[in-house]
């Protein structure tokens, strides 16, 4: 297992990097020639190049960006529908419109200079990509894009390196992706992308058995006789694990998350700008320009975003009114257009109403339960204040209210912690009584193998159960009837746990400082 950062050393194929990213000639990995966006791996590298310069200063950020507003909000900012869902389709694939539609974009092609005549083509290619057929010729002109500028004038005027600025990228040999963005108060939050291939392929290449989903075996002929979109469709899909605070207050004892305690929320814009970097390093591996750093093959392709978990750093519910609005703007048709059942909200339930929080919410539920033993959960969950009963009540009286009734139990299994079939018995016989309050309920126990946040921690040093125990621990589950997930360890490699990388980095910064 490798795993491979992406910064100003790493892109060494690169021949000419303008100082203000404005444009990017490089050599890719296989050697061809490739102009490239300074949209794109331009703009990372310039942002990774950044002094920091970040304060000290753990102040909110409660200015609202268009990320975080919907297309009739837009509408009356820009002064008209049809800019607002022209920037919203930008928004929607990764694409910042102050780079599309700016600088060169609405001049005359024949008077312009060959450096930004690449530019030029370079866009004119990017939109015939990510809008629609009817919008392509469509302009943004000068007037909105001031207007955007204004609205953003908190962060640079920009969503992409001002909202905020991805300083780090790491990807495992799985292909799972971590990303690190910088805040524009100087805290880092992290993001990462977990694809599922289809079968047949890995790494966006045919010929590699391993996978999540099962779909029908084609021949290397059949898939090449699909169109581009359809077969990029046909790879999986990809899994954003998102942040919802910069560290968090609940202190797990088995997270690195939990280590850095809760230094500010993050607003709605904050959380959306999340999907939006995913959204672009997912449509830059389409195009070919992220290189996977893997020894088979030249470069990764990630299969397009479809679902989102709010599993990364921080407490949803110690932030719900910022979440709700996250969610209001992923699950809308004309937005980031992804279903009630795609979006995942995860939470350790600090009080019996932290369910009731989201019940109005497009999304699925799900419990960081652990361990059902009050004895046994305190020591997971330090800060736990309300009995098991009491929590499940609160769910219970939630998904009561829900249409959407799909809930699930997640447990960090942890070797002679919480992994034995007495946990599994005590587990089986809580959940249970969950869907015989709640008739039409779906319940589904996550069962997440540990993963080492380095050291141990201070009192224990916590271990991966074996795959005899996990197995086991599931198979007890089923045999009484309740189903069971054994969720496959992603990116098990260096600070692949959640929290872990921002930890790390933090940690080598006060070194430095």
């Amino acid at each position: 297992m490798r795993q491979n950062s992406i910064h100003l050393f790493f892109l060494a194929t690169i021949r000419h990097v303008s100082c203000f990213g404005f444009h990017t000639t490089a050599v890719n990995s296989r050697g061809k020639a490739s102009s490239i966006l300074r949209h794109s791996v331009g703009s990372l590298v310039v942002a990774m190049k950044e002094v920091d310069d970040a304060t000290n200063n753990p102040t909110e950020i409660n200015t609202q960006t268009a990320l975080s507003m919907t297309i009739e909000q837009l509408e009356e900012v820009l002064g008209g529908w049809g800019r607002a869902r022209l920037a919203w389709d930008c928004y929607s694939n990764g694409v910042d419109p102050q780079y599309l539609f700016g600088s060169t974009i609405g001049n005359d092609p024949s008077s312009l200079a060959f450096s930004s005549w690449n530019e030029y083509a370079e866009k004119q290619s990017l939109k015939q990509s990510v809008l629609p057929t009817p919008r392509v010729t469509q302009p943004l002109g000068n007037s909105a894009l001031s207007l955007l500028s204004g609205l953003h004038s908190h962060c640079r005027g920009t969503i992409e390196n001002g909202l905020a600025t991805l300083v780090h990228i790491s990807t495992a040999s799985d292909g799972t992706t971590k990303l690190l963005l910088r805040l524009v108060d100087g805290f880092e939050v992290e993001t990462v992308l977990i694809p599922f291939w289809a079968k047949g392929y890995h790494n966006g290449n045919a010929g590699d058995e391993t996978s999540e989903d099962s779909q029908t075996n084609d021949t290397d002929k059949e898939r090449t006789s699909l169109g581009r979109a359809t077969r990029y469709a046909s790879l999986g899909r990809t899994t954003v694990c998102i942040s919802s605070q910069v560290g968090c207050k609940q202190g797990c004892s088995f997270c690195a998350t939990g280590r850095m305690g809760k230094l500010r929320s993050l607003t709605a814009d904050e959380i959306l700008v999340q999907l939006f970097y995913a959204k672009k390093i997912v449509r830059l591996s389409r195009d070919g320009i992220l290189d996977s750093g893997s020894p088979n093959d030249g470069s990764l392709v990630l299969p397009p975003v479809t679902n989102i978990v709010f599993m990364g750093m921080g407490e949803p519910a110690d932030n719900a009114q910022s979440v709700r609005d996250a969610i209001e703007i992923m699950t809308r048709r004309e937005l980031f257009q992804l279903g009630a059942n795609r979006v995942t909200v995860s939470t350790v339930a600090p009080t019996p109403e932290a369910f009731m929080e989201f019940c109005e919410s497009k999304c699925v539920l799900a419990w960081s339960v652990h361990a059902v033993r009050d004895d046994l959960r305190k020591k997971l969950v330090p800060t736990t204040k309300y009995t098991m009963e009491e929590l499940r009540q609160g769910l219970i009286d939630t998904l009561k209210k829900r249409n959407l009734r799909t809930v699930m139990i997640e447990v960090a299994l942890i070797a002679d912690v919480n992994d034995s079939l007495r946990e599994a018995d005590e587990l089986a016989d809580f959940v249970k009584y969950i869907t015989v309050e709640v008739p039409g309920s779906k319940l589904i126990c996550n069962l997440i193998p540990y993963n080492d946040i380095g050291g141990g921690s201070v009192e224990n040093h916590y271990r991966k159960p074996s795959m005899e125990r996990i197995l086991a621990f599931q198979r007890r589950l089923q045999d009484v009837g309740v189903y069971s997930h054994v969720r496959g360890t992603r990116g098990d490699e260096e600070s692949a746990a959640c929290g872990q990388l921002a930890t790390t980095r933090k940690k080598k910064m006060e070194l430095v400082g």
